[in-house]
């Protein structure tokens, strides 16, 4: 079973920016390779359906975005770390929200990833977003 932690959320105004990280681990200590999954990235706003936000395929080389962050959110992750980011920046209003981040095993696959929360495993339990001024 993994663990993702998601961090870095918060209160920011319009226009501001904000890093999400995704630090994932592993409660047995062997096996463990955080190569093996894409990560997705979620929102959930209150009254709204939780929706994809951006995903990054097992091999880092395949990214997607949602249209309405795209140009503004970059996710990019580092497999040393064990941990994947969002950043995210010229945020809105309509950006707030609690972000999840969720693994999805994909050892074979290495050049795919899926907005769609079906598809992943495991997931954190999410960080607040909030942009207002």
């Amino acid at each position: 079973q993994l663990q993702l932690v998601e961090s870095g959320g918060g209160l920011v105004q319009p226009g501001g920016s904000l890093r999400l990280s995704c630090a994932v681990s592993r409660f047995t200590l062997s096996g463990f390779t955080l190569n093996d999954y894409a990560i997705g990235w979620f929102r959930q706003a209150p009254g709204k359906e939780r929706e994809g936000v951006s995903c990054i395929s097992s091999s880092g080389a395949i990214t997607n975005y949602a249209d309405s962050v795209k140009g503004r959110f970059t996710i990019s992750r580092d497999n040393v770390k064990n941990t994947v980011y969002l950043q995210m920046n010229i945020l809105k209003p309509e950006d707030t929200a609690v972000y999840y981040c969720a693994a999805d095993f994909r050892r074979i696959q290495r050049s795919v990833c899926s907005m769609n929360s079906a598809e992943s495993q495991h997931w954190g339990q999410g960080t607040q977003v909030t942009v207002s001024s």
